[in-house]
């Protein structure tokens, strides 16, 4: 629970950090690791003196857990905060620190049930979007409903996201195109080809082109910009007080 404490309050401070300036630098989990670090070295000692075989088998799955998330970071699937959060998480809390609301679910692996909670509960963020979609009468191929808006291209680098379309000038005339899935994922691990509105704000005069496109368009479709370490706070907090979402859902839809 000490390191519980620890981390719910560094989550929330990362999360003001992230929504504010897009950015939250690794030393903000300092002083939470300072007091995690001791704890943790006591729960795995005591895990692995009641009963080593558990106890090395909850170390292994601690280390694969950290190597997703690394390989994630590394392919730019995750941001390096979020990435960075969900090791320190999974290596320093691998157990629940007390029962929550639903009862520990059977796997009893905490950083599991932080990362379902995070998954779910950021689902709400594009059915929100949706509706506000379809209620301001925004028109896009379904899923970009889903995932983005339309902002006025005079404007774009003032708000967060990334832009979704690829927007041209031939002879006078602007040609558009949204970017599919399978060419953003290229570009998410390529590192490269993927336009940031925050590049747009921070380097003006690089992104010259660009922004003088944007405003000959109109309205230029990006994606919502809520960082992913909101939903990772959301998830440690429901899993530390209510429990494991995914498997309440599944054991519902069992009827158990």
């Amino acid at each position: 629970m000490i390191t519980a404490v620890a981390f719910g309050i560094t989550l929330l401070y990362a999360s003001y950090r992230d929504l504010k300036e897009r950015r939250v630098p690794h030393k903000t989990w300092r002083p939470a690791l300072l007091v995690a670090a001791p704890m943790a070295i006591l729960i795995y000692g005591q895990a692995i003196l009641a009963d080593w075989r558990t106890g090395i088998a909850y170390i292994i799955i601690v280390a694969l857990f950290c190597g997703f998330f690394y390989a994630f970071a590394a392919l730019n699937m995750f941001g390096g905060a979020d990435a960075y959060a969900l090791i320190v998480i999974t290596a320093a809390m691998p157990f629940f620190p007390v029962e929550p609301l639903l009862g520990i679910p059977p796997h009893a692996f905490f950083p599991f049930t932080v990362l379902a909670n995070a998954v779910i509960l950021n689902i709400v963020a594009p059915v929100a979007l949706f509706l506000r979609n379809i209620a301001e009468g925004n028109r896009a191929p379904l899923p970009y409903l889903f995932l983005g808006f339309p902002v006025d291209g005079r404007n774009i680098q003032n708000v967060f996201g990334f832009v979704m379309e690829d927007i041209e000038e031939r002879d006078g005339i602007v040609e558009r195109r949204f970017v599919g899935f399978a060419e953003t994922l290229r570009r998410m691990a390529s590192g490269k080809g993927r336009r940031y509105t925050k590049d747009l704000r921070l380097h003006p005069e690089e992104h010259r082109e660009e922004l003088a496109l944007y405003r000959k368009a109109g309205r230029v479709w990006i994606s919502y910009g809520i960082p992913f370490i909101i939903p990772i706070t959301a998830g440690f907090m429901t899993a530390l007080f209510i429990g494991d979402i995914l498997y309440w859902i599944m054991k519902t839809l069992a009827g158990m």
